[in-house]
């Protein structure tokens, strides 16, 4: 009995030895100014109560496709809604409008356990400057397979995904732009 006692307090005292590793902290990859213009027209993101913490989630399509997972140790900087809203608001997209951006899905899916993609829908609101009228909107599903099926993956698909977004934002504001003039 002693010697069980002497090896579970050894094994013990091993195990708070041992460094916890603490979560890593992601942002889309560039740097996000928050220094706003007086002539920048403003862009809002809005969000289910769901997509406003910090946790990665991801789904298992192929086992389990009504449950939302977390990585444990992989973390955003901020909510997704707001990294997103940063983003736009810096990249100087939406200069002749007013934006309202309605954030639907940004998780990760698996279709197998060696076979994921990234997923980023949402739906674009225009508003006029001027008179505030809205003058047109816009849905958006944005989806490419990542190129690891982990945190990683996620990470990277959601970086590319967030800069396709701005991308195709803009072709579309200037679409809307050739339509009024």
């Amino acid at each position: 009995m002693k010697y069980l006692l002497i090896g579970w307090l050894f094994f013990f005292s091993a195990g708070c030895s041992v460094t916890e590793k603490k979560p890593a902290f992601h942002d889309f990859g560039v740097s996000l100014s928050t220094a706003t213009h007086q002539d920048k027209a403003s862009v809002s993101v809005n969000a289910p109560t769901w997509l406003w913490d910090n946790r990665i989630r991801y789904r298992l399509l192929f086992s389990a496709p009504s449950q939302v997972r977390f990585y444990g140790l992989d973390r955003w900087i901020a909510p997704p809604p707001e990294l997103l809203e940063q983003l736009l608001t810096s990249s100087n997209k939406a200069q002749d409008y007013i934006l309202i951006v309605r954030l639907h899905d940004f998780e990760q899916q698996f279709d197998a356990p060696d076979r994921a993609r990234a997923v980023l829908s949402f739906s674009v609101e225009a508003y006029s400057v001027n008179n505030k009228q809205k003058i047109a909107s816009r849905e958006f599903y944005l989806q490419q397979p990542t190129k690891t099926p982990d945190a990683a993956g996620a990470i990277n698909g959601f970086t590319d995904l967030t800069k396709q977004a701005t991308e195709k934002i803009q072709t579309w504001l200037m679409e809307l732009s050739n339509h009024q003039h």
